[in-house]
């Protein structure tokens, strides 16, 4: 149907930057233990440790630009949609935005800038975004294939190979066996100790297991890079704009609210 799901420019951009990351490995003969290694070895049909020794196929260097996008693109949205919403919440919530401010500034004087060994230190910041992609998970609903007929625990049902299932994530954070008051933020919530008493699966935005979302870390550390230069220089307010409570449009793929975000923001 010739239809586009990019502008002209951005795929030519990747395709670039792809063709030429590996023409540069593959010439110096560089290896690394990441993503585009990986898909370097897929490329070249190597066996990739931990897979199937029968399924090696190859990627062309179009594929591999098509899956470097989408972890771009993962990560981007999960790590802007966290901010957006962190932000928000920080707002209505000065206390905690003094908190999570003090936080990264107890850090830099330790560290004197903002690296990844200081933002890995920055624990009230994670806490803060965890706590916001709870709330407002970017993704609402994941479709996930039976590979085998599994019998669910408890329960007289058996999921039937082939079959798809749904898994509720939106559903599942705001369920108050897990998180009492579900639409309040809280933070604390994600304290070691309260994360070693719920169930693991109680936490999944970017989903689990193998199919887990590529940009999950990528995203991640955007999002903690990001708060941290925010709200080191910067004071957010709720706008009269914004409404209270937010209301979700329930049209769209990637969690989004109805009439926008709105905050003022006040130079430190």
């Amino acid at each position: 149907f010739n239809v586009r799901l990019s502008n002209p420019d951005v795929a030519n951009f990747f395709m670039n930057a792809v063709r030429e990351t590996v023409e540069y490995r593959e010439k110096n003969k560089i290896q690394r233990n990441d993503f585009m290694d990986l898909l370097i070895r897929m490329k070249n049909a190597e066996p990739i440790e931990g897979g199937d020794p029968n399924q090696v196929g190859q990627l062309t260097i179009e594929e591999i630009a098509a899956q470097s996008f989408v972890f771009f693109l993962a990560g981007f949205e999960t790590s802007s949609t966290a901010m957006t919403f962190c932000l928000y919440e920080l707002a209505q919530n000065q206390e905690l935005q003094d908190k999570a401010r003090k936080n990264v500034l107890d850090v830099l004087k330790e560290h004197g800038s903002i690296s990844y060994e200081a933002v890995h230190d920055m624990k009230y910041i994670e806490m803060c975004i965890n706590e916001s992609l709870r709330k407002y998970p970017p993704i609402a609903n994941i479709l996930r294939e039976v590979t085998k007929d599994y019998p669910v625990q408890d329960m007289n049902v058996t999921l039937p190979k082939g079959h798809r299932v749904m898994l509720p994530i939106y559903a599942i954070h705001h369920d108050p066996e897990y998180y009492p008051a579900p639409d309040q933020y809280d933070p604390e919530r994600f304290t070691p100790a309260a994360v070693a008493s719920r169930h693991q699966m109680a936490f999944v935005p970017f989903g689990e297991g193998p199919r887990v979302c590529i940009g999950q870390r990528f995203g991640m550390m955007q999002a903690r890079v990001g708060l941290a230069y925010l709200l080191k220089n910067f004071r957010f307010r709720l706008s009269e704009k914004t409404s209270v409570p937010l209301k979700i449009l329930a049209s769209s793929t990637v969690l989004a609210t109805q009439g926008g975000l709105w905050l003022h923001i006040e130079k430190l």
